[in-house]
């Protein structure tokens, strides 16, 4: 089964353009004009990577990108702009695009950014699908006693006191995550994901630190988002 992409430039010569150079890949290329448009393709699900124009007349593709997220959609999302400001492209990479393509550009180059994108995606999620079709270690213990006392120097009261401290500050970590997911900051999430991990290792939270790992792997996967979420709900209970 071929992948499909899903393309939104509101520009019709831009739009012939950049669809006939994927001709040549084995892709299935949707087509949008408008954010409108994409909004209504990309709920449809199955698309293995987002193209999206910067800015449209109807909106941006940063704010449609975090519109999706919001609803837990997990696509990765290249973006292509005219703009050559380091600092839109900064900005546009901290809103959740994992590519940014400048335009106008060759034929070849627009080809090898798609396809360079496309490896590193990881394969869509159907709709409907549940989370543990991404393996989610749910059958590892939540905590791991042995590894804790371990790391502290063989004192279960040190691991009992750091465990108390880890979990009041678990839902501060939980909730910055979840900011960072919504608004597609994958910079702001692997930062609170490295700390937390690290903390992770000295209690033995072996069923977050696992869930936060895969978490970091694929930061737009919904499926592992919600896992991570239900491992911090067991971690915390």
């Amino acid at each position: 089964m071929k992948q499909s992409v899903l393309l939104l430039e509101d520009e019709p010569t831009s739009r012939m353009f950049l669809a006939t150079a994927l001709a040549g890949l084995p892709i299935q290329v949707d087509t949008a004009q408008s954010v409108a448009q994409a909004r209504e393709l990309a709920a449809q699900g199955g698309h293995s990577l987002w193209l999206f124009d910067a800015n449209l007349p109807d909106g941006t593709g940063a704010d449609l990108l975090g519109e999706l997220r919001s609803q837990g959609m997990a696509t990765p999302a290249l973006v292509h702009t005219a703009a050559l400001d380091a600092d839109e492209r900064r900005h546009l990479l901290a809103r959740g695009f994992s590519t940014v393509v400048i335009k106008p550009l060759g034929a070849e180059a627009w080809r090898q950014a798609v396809s360079t994108a496309l490896a590193q995606a990881p394969a869509p999620l159907p709709l409907g699908e549940s989370p543990a079709a991404y393996g989610a270690p749910d059958d590892l213990p939540v905590w791991d006693d042995a590894a804790a006392i371990a790391a502290l120097g063989g004192s279960r009261d040190n691991v009992d006191a750091l465990r108390g401290l880890f979990l009041a500050e678990l839902p501060t970590a939980r909730d910055e995550i979840m900011a960072a997911a919504r608004a597609g900051n994958h910079v702001a999430m692997h930062d609170t994901l490295h700390r937390l991990r690290a903390s992770c290792g000295f209690v033995g939270a072996a069923r977050l630190d696992a869930a936060g790992q895969a978490l970091r792997d694929a930061p737009d996967c919904s499926a592992r988002l919600q896992h991570f979420m239900d491992a911090v709900e067991a971690t915390a209970s």
